[in-house]
């Protein structure tokens, strides 16, 4: 039987380069090169495509051709450059292993629709929303999932630090993995903390603290016909979770440990399951998600943000929440793949 021709996409332009890059050598070690001929392509910081070997910390320097996907349906598929023309390879399908800006956010997802290609996960609708913690806060909301009190704040709009009861979080309303991201605990504290914020998106967060456990749930599937993970919980010393921005995320954190699976009741693990499907259908999420949440004493469930291409990493979350509950990462690629090819979409 031939194989499926899957373009594993990785890198990218945002400062979540390094993740992505991560996320996709683990991926690779755990496809079934029995039924996929991989093309990885890494996109580099500067925007530039190239076709190499394998996604590594090296990858970079290996023997790359430029290459792109083209969005003409009749390609369906890569334009590889070879001796001074453009060779096309037709796909069966598109794995972007990307996060953050121009990966997560719906660009790279409306590329693939122009394209033709199948594509893994959320549509360009959902993943732009959900890239948006504010915009996806109101939908939430409207849908009735509890959600943190937030404000937003644009350009160069004043602020009125005197109108927030502290600590609040101040975050980019569209980045991923902390970046930008302060506790404030006076107001004195704020003004920098937006600055901080905002260089990495123009809109920003400002969100009161929710006391309580933050807790995750990993999700595969469509419609009414979910998997969900095993539940997790992150347990901090002090601070927030910030693993993607340690020297050595792999040898732990200094402020965290992750527990699979969370050390919760089985009433609460239930709620927060059933909260998370809740939230992955109100948000139109497809093929798979990480719903991240907090848990309060008083048992609600209280939505954090939703991340549509979760970490693949060796410490990601969403693959360990996976295994947990029995689907090691290579039975999810499989699942994902069979997904993403009965999908319908395009």
């Amino acid at each position: 039987m031939d194989r499926l021709k899957i373009a594993i996409i990785f890198g990218g332009c945002s400062e979540e380069h390094p993740i992505s890059v991560k996320s996709a050598h683990e991926v690779a070690k755990n496809l079934d090169m029995e039924k996929y001929e991989p093309f990885y392509i890494g996109i580099t910081k500067n925007g530039d495509w190239k076709l190499c070997n394998f996604p590594d910390s090296n990858w970079e320097n290996g023997s790359c051709r430029p290459v792109m996907l083209s969005p003409d349906r009749s390609v369906h598929g890569l334009l590889v450059m070879e001796q001074g023309q453009y060779k096309p390879i037709r796909l069966d399908m598109v794995f972007p292993v990307l996060h953050g800006k121009l990966g997560e956010d719906g660009a790279m997802q409306g590329l693939l629709e122009l394209s033709g290609i199948p594509y893994v996960g959320c549509d360009v609708q959902s993943s732009a929303l959900c890239m948006d913690k504010s915009l996806a806060n109101m939908v939430a909301r409207n849908a009735g999932i509890a959600t943190p009190n937030f404000w937003t704040v644009t350009g160069s709009e004043n602020i009125d630090a005197n109108q927030f009861t502290y600590p609040v979080f101040v975050k980019p309303a569209r980045s991923g993995s902390s970046f930008g991201v302060s506790k404030v605990c006076g107001k004195e504290e704020l003004l920098s903390a937006v600055e901080t914020a905002k260089q990495f998106d123009w809109k920003v967060l400002i969100e009161e603290a929710i006391v309580g456990s933050e807790v995750g749930c990993a999700i595969l599937g469509n419609g009414m016909d979910l998997i969900v993970g095993e539940v997790d919980q992150i347990s901090l010393s002090h601070g927030f979770f910030r693993i993607h921005q340690e020297d050595k995320p792999e040898s732990g954190s200094e402020n965290s440990a992750v527990i699979v699976p969370a050390d919760i009741s089985a009433e609460a693990r239930l709620r927060v399951q059933e909260t998370a499907k809740a939230v992955y259908r109100a948000l139109g999420c497809s093929g798979l998600s990480r719903v991240d949440m907090f848990l309060t004493e008083d048992g609600k469930v209280i939505l954090n943000e939703v991340n549509t291409l979760p970490g693949m990493t060796s410490y990601s979350r969403y693959p360990r929440m996976m295994a947990a509950a029995g689907l090691p990462l290579t039975e999810v690629i499989d699942r994902i793949v069979k997904l993403t090819l009965k999908g319908g979409r395009l």
